[in-house]
C-alpha cells in the first residue's frame, strides 16, 4: 500500500474503536435506518449462523467504505486503495489464503480499486441481532427483488412452482421508489398461484461521514450488500440457494467501448463474481452449512425473460410498471417522478425485450435516446450502444474484459450475446422508423 490508502475501520462494539488517527470509523450509524429495521426487527424460522452475520457486516463495511472514499480523490480520479478492518466471530476462517484471495479478487472485480481487509474479533455482542422464532413460516426459496423486470418476471414464474412452501422474495427498498417496489411485488402476488409469495423489505442507506463531503456516485458494491443480505436470510430459513434473477445479456454486460471494460461496466451478477463469491462462502460456512448464490435467467436475453413474465400471467402493463434504470429520475434532486430515465444502458435492454416480447413499450420515460432535444452527453450509451451493434462481435471479445468460470459453457454464453444483439438492432430500426416520422 501506498500513502494513498484510505483506512477505514468498522466499529464492532462498546470500546472496539481504532487507536490510530489515521482510521476513518464508520458503523452501524453510517446508515440512516435504525439497525432495528436493518437486522434485529425480522423474526426467522432458525437461527443465522455466525458466518452469515460476518460475511453481511463485512459487506455492509465494504458498502459503506465504497460510497466514503470519493473516486475524484485519486490520482486518475477512479482507482482507490482501501485498507478495510472489520470484526468477525471466527478470525481464523477469515484470515485464511483462500478467503484473501476470493474477497479480494471479488472487490477488485466489482469496483476495479486496490482492497486489503484486515480481521480482528469481534467483542461480545450484548444484543442479539436476529431472533429466531420458529412459528414464522419457513421458506423452501428465496430470491432478490428489485421490483425490475428480470426479479419480477422469476418471482411470478416461481409463484407457480409446484411446492407447498412459501418463496421468499428479499426486496432492498429504493429511496423515493419504495412505492413503485411494492406495487410490482403485488402484480407478482396477486396471480393466480399455488404457493405463498412472501416479502421480506430490508433498508441500507448511507448518510454522510459528518464530514460534508458528499458521498461517492458510483456503487459498485451495492449488488454484493444485496446478495449477502439474501444468502443471511437463506441461512435462517434452511435453504441452500439464493436466487439472483438478471438476464445473461445485464449478467454478462459487455463492455460498448474499450474504454467501459472491466469495473467500468457493472459486474455484480457476471458469472466471474459469482463464482468468487461462492467460493468465499464455501470457506467461511460451516459444513453443509454453505448458500450458493445462483443467476436463474442466465441463458435468457431481456426479451425472453419478458416472453416468460407473460407466460407467467403477467400483462404488458405490469411488465411496463417495473424499475430497469441504472439511474432512475427519482434519485435525481429536482428531477420528474419516473422510475426509468429512457436513455441509459440498462433501459435501452429493456426497450428491446419489451419491443419483443409486447411489439411495443408503453413505459413512460423521462427521455428518448434518439430524440433531438436530449442534450448530447445523455445520448453516449445510445451512441455507444449503435457503434458496439454495428462492429463484429466474437467470443474471444466476450473473454477479454473478464474471464468465465469453468462451469459455464462459453458457447452459449455467447449465443445469449448474440440474440440480445439482434433484440437491440431491432430497437435501432425502431428509432430510425420513429425518427424519419
Amino acid at each position: 500500500m501506498t500513502d494513498s490508502t484510505n483506512f477505514v475501520w468498522w466499529r464492532g462494539h462498546r470500546g472496539d474503536g481504532a487507536r490510530d488517527p489515521r482510521w476513518k470509523e464508520v458503523g452501524e450509524d453510517s446508515f440512516q435506518e435504525r439497525e432495528g429495521r436493518i437486522s434485529g426487527r425480522h423474526q426467522f424460522p432458525g437461527p443465522i449462523p455466525d458466518w452469515a452475520e460476518d460475511l453481511f457486516r463485512v459487506a455492509r463495511a465494504v458498502f459503506v467504505s465504497d460510497k466514503y472514499v470519493r473516486r475524484t480523490d485519486s490520482l486518475d480520479r477512479w482507482t482507490r486503495n482501501i485498507r478495510l478492518s472489520v470484526p468477525v466471530t471466527d478470525v481464523g476462517s477469515w484470515r485464511t489464503a483462500a478467503v484473501r484471495t476470493h474477497l479480494t479478487t471479488l472487490l477488485q472485480l466489482l469496483t476495479g480499486d486496490v482492497w486489503e481487509i484486515d480481521f480482528r474479533h469481534l467483542t461480545l455482542n450484548p444484543v442479539q441481532e436476529a431472533m429466531a422464532d420458529a412459528t414464522q413460516p419457513q421458506a423452501s426459496e428465496v430470491a432478490l427483488f428489485s421490483g425490475g423486470l428480470d426479479s419480477l418476471s422469476w418471482a411470478a414464474t416461481r409463484a407457480n412452482a409446484d411446492d407447498s412452501r412459501p418463496l421468499l422474495l428479499v426486496m432492498f427498498r429504493e429511496i423515493g421508489l419504495l412505492r413503485l417496489q411494492r406495487r410490482v411485488y403485488e402484480a407478482a402476488r396477486q396471480l393466480e398461484r399455488i404457493r405463498d409469495v412472501l416479502l421480506l423489505p430490508m433498508s441500507q442507506t448511507p448518510r454522510g461521514d459528518g464530514s460534508g463531503t458528499r458521498l461517492e456516485t458510483s456503487s459498485r458494491t451495492r449488488g454484493l450488500l444485496y446478495a449477502t443480505g439474501a444468502i443471511r436470510v437463506a441461512s435462517a430459513h434452511g435453504v441452500p440457494t439464493v436466487h439472483i434473477p438478471e438476464n445473461g445479456q445485464l449478467a454478462l454486460n459487455p463492455a460498448l467501448t474499450p474504454a467501459r471494460s472491466a469495473a467500468l461496466s457493472t459486474r455484480s451478477v457476471h458469472p466471474w463474481t459469482l463464482h468468487h463469491l461462492n467460493a468465499l462462502v464455501t470457506t467461511i460456512a460451516n459444513a453443509g452449512d454453505a448458500v450458493r448464490v445462483i443467476n436463474p435467467l442466465a441463458r435468457l436475453t431481456k426479451g425472453e425473460v419478458c416472453v416468460a413474465a407473460l407466460d407467467a400471467g403477467l400483462t404488458a402493463s405490469d411488465l411496463e410498471s417495473t424499475l430497469s434504470c441504472g439511474k432512475p429520475p427519482a434519485r435525481r434532486n429536482g428531477g420528474p417522478r419516473l422510475a426509468n430515465c429512457g436513455v441509459c444502458f440498462p433501459c435501452l435492454v429493456r426497450r428491446s425485450g419489451l419491443l419483443k416480447a409486447n411489439d411495443r413499450d408503453g413505459t413512460a420515460y423521462e427521455a428518448l435516446p434518439w430524440a433531438e432535444s436530449v442534450p448530447f452527453p445523455r445520448t453516449a450509451d445510445w451512441r455507444a450502444l449503435q457503434r458496439w451493434l454495428f462492429s463484429p462481435y466474437s467470443s474471444t471479445d466476450l473473454l477479454t474484459d473478464r474471464p468465465l468460470p469453468p462451469d459455464v459453457d462459453i458457447a452459449e454464453a455467447f449465443d445469449v450475446i448474440q440474440r440480445g444483439r439482434n433484440e437491440l438492432a431491432r430497437l435501432l430500426s425502431m428509432a430510425g422508423s420513429t425518427s424519419a416520422a
